[in-house]
């Protein structure tokens, strides 16, 4: 359930890259569809929508895609339109490759070997890697924040890389791996400081890692606490490479902030 939950927010984070991909498509984008909560009195079924679209004040509109189970109140190839609260996922094919999904990437990360195979048949061979995420750079989400660092780093903006991180989140991030008990306030505030000219010592000397033409995925989000999420991002490189990171974020009542990878 918080797979499929995330999943959805994940989509509703990101339906501006689809609209926007809708209304003018990249070469090798072939299929699109989005999928909807039908809500029928008590009953709710998700359905996806063919041949969707957007008109000029945004609304949604799409062809039921098959037959209803569970509601009654729409049928197979029916026009609709619908309220863009409702979506709960899109997909694009590109190249053949899945973007987006991810209603269907958390029903298949709980898949085993047998089942997994059988459900990647039915997909007819679509590619189903981790994809592709399109955030939006800002404090408001923490993969937002994450991107508008990296944004900072592109841009050799010291200030701007600064004004993402929050150092006193950090050090008592630090502190509490290294120490039991109460943290006093000027230990933190003196590990902070120390934290913060660390961080620019080291983008002085060692120069800001680029990010610019680097494929960027989110697949994971792990709660350490309502503040404290660790948000796996996954990299892929123009010359074929992959990394993947495990990066601590905080939001603070100025937006989300990004602390120290997790080791």
């Amino acid at each position: 359930m918080k797979k499929m939950n995330w999943a959805i927010e994940k989509a509703k984070l990101t339906l501006h890259y689809f609209e926007k991909s809708l209304t003018n498509p990249k070469p090798g984008q072939q299929y699109f569809s989005i999928k909807v909560k039908i809500i029928d009195g008590k009953t709710v079924e998700h359905i996806w929508l063919t041949q969707p679209s957007f008109d000029e004040e945004g609304n949604l509109f799409g062809l039921v895609g098959n037959d209803p189970i569970d509601v009654t109140n729409v049928k197979f190839n029916q026009k609709i339109g619908i309220d863009t609260e409702l979506v709960s996922d899109w997909m694009i094919i590109e190249n053949g490759r899945l973007i987006g999904g991810y209603t269907i990437r958390a029903i298949r990360d709980t898949l085993a070997e047998k089942e997994l195979k059988n459900f990647d048949k039915g997909l007819g061979g679509m590619i189903v890697d981790d994809g592709e995420d399109y955030f939006l750079s800002s404090d408001t989400t923490p993969e937002g924040a994450i991107l508008l660092i990296e944004e900072a780093f592109d841009e050799d903006n010291i200030e701007k890389a600064i004004a993402c991180k929050d150092f006193h989140a950090e050090a008592e991030l630090m502190l509490s791996k290294l120490c039991k008990g109460d943290l006093g306030k000027e230990i933190v505030a003196q590990t902070a400081e120390v934290l913060k000219l660390s961080f620019i010592k080291s983008l002085q000397d060692g120069g800001m890692p680029k990010f610019k033409g680097i494929i960027r995925a989110f697949p994971k989000r792990e709660k350490i606490s309502e503040n404290h999420l660790i948000v796996t991002e996954v990299c892929y490189y123009p010359d074929g490479g992959k990394s993947v990171q495990r990066l601590n974020t905080y939001k603070t009542q100025y937006g989300w902030k990004v602390l120290n990878p997790e080791d």
